[in-house]
């Protein structure tokens, strides 16, 4: 179907984005929650879109009663629930910004974002994320109100307030003045700014990425016009809305009128597209890796009747491409579906459409792994800086290993080194408070350095291959794709969930790898060794040993060059809580590498 939109013509702001999906669709279901219930299935709770203008409006009434000024900054610190949708739909219609705080953020760098962002308002979770700001001097002198989401445990004053208690001062200040909100929204342009998204980061302190309204227009008419979904499609939105992924999804909804059912718990997905039945789901790669490694890694019959089942997708899948589709391997394929893919369908909640994979780069045999079950994964490219999604491929006609094709307006040329370079509507306008940097990465012209190697094809499909800054070069002189030799192993050696490739300067490629836990325990507790910890278990020769036998066909994906000839395997994972991973489950490569330099060096033991 062809789409109605244009760019022009769309609203100046994010708010007006929103308003104008209220406008079009007031009584269209948009947000649903859950009841949060600790066992058994949860009960969710619809909100139309006239129902979320209500409270969005007592919010943002209650901002501006509490002194908001445009552009100021009202920072939200949250697990992704409802509440965090209301408070950022809010900000925009008080014609302020938003700044984005991790919820697993450590109170140091709290502390930095938003003293650095200059918030005046702050949305905490709970409790907890309180007490990392309360008693600072610095943030209680540039903070004047706080405003906590869940009220448990919470000592409520004159500038510490409960969701509730700003929606009552939202409705005092509409009863004085019905027009206060409209009047705000009315003053903001598409320059303005909207949210302060600081980038998590590899290295270093967090940047924070400007995004002016423009942006989240580009991302929503943009995505409409690749006429991605059926308009009115159920997703289950369960990605950080701290993270530029997150937020974009808002202005798709916006733009696809979409039913989103909202829940950040990540133990839950599951259970929760069962209960949801969505028709997409956005995610990270090391979602599908795990659903994926969990199936690959079973046993018995079960596990052999699984195998089968995929390898005859995978042929079905190929023939059917070559258009040599024969009615034996029809006839199997259909034997195969009823037997492993409709359950595994039926387990992601029986209406799915599609899946789209961001925010890092997604393996081509996971994808192909899920294609051949009959389960589309379509694959996106972006960053903070581009508003998330810069490409993204078309589930009628995906072309696995690509990223897809630009959005409309998105310019896109390669520099001579291969990096890509962005320019368009929804490009950042600069890291706040760092010219310099910003300098760095934005040409005069509007051209952004993506730092991220690529390749187009003859379709214009993106290819992303590397970032620039990971390659390394080994002792005979050739370039290492980190990312590539990772997924290889991820990929094809059973167990192993997260893996950093190292040999910069080395004569060879080695890794440190990560076991999965669940996946781990599970092989225990079937040899009787569930009482052994995780890192005894990783520690087990019997494990060595089957990650070596492995290798081999790890080794067969890559170039002679890339293949790893030694393995380390640690006894921990790598987790934001220890500071080897980032927030959006990117692994922290230099840092991993530095706290394990005992380990490396073992690796590369000095001859003579």
């Amino acid at each position: 179907m062809s789409q109605d939109v244009n760019f022009d013509a769309a609203p100046a702001s994010f708010a007006a984005y929103f308003r104008k999906r209220v406008a079009e669709t007031p009584d269209s279901p948009a947000f649903s929650e859950p009841d949060y219930a600790p066992e058994g299935p949860n009960t969710w709770t619809t909100h139309t879109w006239a129902q979320t203008r209500e409270i969005v409006d007592e919010l943002a009434a209650g901002l501006i009663a509490r002194g908001i000024k445009p552009e100021e900054r009202v920072a939200i610190c949250s697990t992704t629930r409802i509440e965090w949708v209301f408070a950022d739909l809010a900000v925009s219609c008080a014609a302020a910004a938003t700044t984005t705080i991790y919820p697993n953020t450590g109170a140091e760098d709290v502390k930095f974002i938003i003293t650095d962002s200059d918030s005046k308002v702050v949305v905490v979770e709970d409790a907890d994320q309180l007490a990392k700001i309360i008693d600072d001097a610095d943030i209680t002198a540039q903070v004047h109100t706080i405003v906590v989401i869940r009220p448990e445990e919470v000592a409520f004053s004159e500038r510490v307030l409960s969701f509730e208690q700003l929606r009552e001062a939202g409705r005092a200040l509409l009863a004085e003045q019905p027009g206060v909100v409209d009047d705000a929204i009315a003053g903001v342009g598409r320059d303005h700014l909207s949210t302060l998204i600081y980038t998590s980061g590899t290295t270093g302190r967090p940047k924070g990425v400007r995004l002016p309204n423009r942006c989240w227009i580009a991302e929503g008419v943009g995505l409409l016009e690749r006429d991605l979904i059926p308009v009115g499609s159920r997703m289950y939105l369960w990605l950080p809305l701290s993270h530029v992924f997150g937020k974009t999804l808002l202005a798709a909804s916006m733009a696809y009128n979409l039913h989103n059912f909202v829940d950040g718990r990540i133990p839950r997905i599951v259970e929760g597209l069962g209960e949801t039945k969505p028709h997409v789901m956005c995610g990270a790669p090391r979602i599908f890796e795990k659903v994926r490694a969990a199936v690959v890694a079973g046993r018995g019959i079960k596990g052999r009747i699984s195998h089968w089942a995929f390898a005859v997708g995978r042929d079905a899948l190929a023939a059917e491409r070559e258009g040599k589709l024969s009615g034996l391997l029809k006839a199997k394929r259909a034997v195969a579906d009823k037997l492993v893919y409709s359950k595994l369908k039926e387990k992601l909640g029986g209406d799915l459409l599609f899946l789209i994979s961001g925010s890092a780069q997604l393996n081509p045999q996971v994808q192909s792994w899920f294609a051949a079950a009959g389960i589309t994964i379509i694959e996106g490219y972006g960053s903070t800086e581009v508003s998330a999604i810069a490409t993204v491929d078309q589930p009628q006609n995906p072309r696995l290993g690509t990223v897809g094709l630009p959005l409309p307006r998105l310019e896109m040329r390669l520099a001579p080194d291969g990096e890509l370079l962005l320019r368009g509507p929804s490009v950042f306008d600069g890291y706040h408070n760092l010219p310099e940097k910003t300098a760095e990465a934005l040409e005069p012209d509007g051209w952004y350095h993506t730092g991220d190697i690529a390749v187009i094809d003859e379709t214009g499909r993106v290819r992303i291959t590397d970032r620039k800054k990971d390659l390394f070069k080994t002792s005979g002189g050739k370039y290492v794709a980190p990312q590539k030799v990772e997924a290889a192993l991820t990929t094809n050696i059973p167990y192993i969930s997260q893996a950093v490739a190292v040999g910069d300067g080395q004569k060879y490629v080695s890794a440190l790898v990560v076991m999965d836990p669940d996946l781990l325990q599970s092989w225990a507790e079937r040899r009787n060794l569930g009482h052994l910890s995780y890192a005894e278990l990783t520690q087990l020769p019997e494990i060595k040993a089957s990650v070596e036998k492995h290798l081999a066909k790890a080794n067969s994906r890559l170039e002679h060059w890339e293949t790893v000839k030694k393995i380390a395997i640690l006894d921990h994972e790598l987790t934001v809580e220890n500071g080897l991973a980032t927030a959006n489950m990117k692994i922290r490569r230099g840092q991993v590498t530095k706290e394990h330099q005992d380990l490396v060096d073992a690796l590369y033991p000095k001859e003579g």
